[in-house]
C-alpha cells in the first residue's frame, strides 16, 4: 500500500476530505520521527515498536572489485511487530 493508497482509504473511512486525510498521516509521519529522534523509541499498541539502534562499524566487499571497504557505523530504524500482527499475519 502506497500513502496514496493510504490517504484514500483513510477519507473513505472516516468521512474525511483526502486533504484532511493527508494532513493526518502527514502528523502521523512526523511525530514518529520527532519522537525516534528524541526518545529512540515509538510504539503503537496493536502495530509494533520503532527503535533506533546503532550500528557498529564493520567490513564489507565491494560486489564488482571485491575490495574490502569499511562500512561507516551509523543509526537505523529496527521494527518489531506485535504479538497481535504476528498472530494476523500467520
Amino acid at each position: 500500500m502506497t500513502k496514496t493508497e493510504l490517504v484514500d482509504k483513510l477519507a473513505k473511512d472516516t468521512g474525511l476530505t483526502k486533504t484532511h486525510a493527508k494532513q493526518v498521516i502527514e502528523t502521523i509521519l512526523a511525530q514518529t520521527t520527532k519522537t525516534l529522534k528524541k526518545e529512540g523509541r515509538f510504539a503503537i499498541a496493536g502495530l509494533g515498536t520503532f527503535e533506533v539502534v546503532k550500528r557498529a562499524k564493520r567490513q564489507g566487499r565491494n560486489p564488482r572489485t571485491g575490495e574490502p571497504v569499511t562500512i561507516k557505523a551509523r543509526k537505523a530504524v529496527k521494527f518489531r511487530p506485535s504479538k497481535s500482527l504476528k498472530d494476523a499475519i500467520a
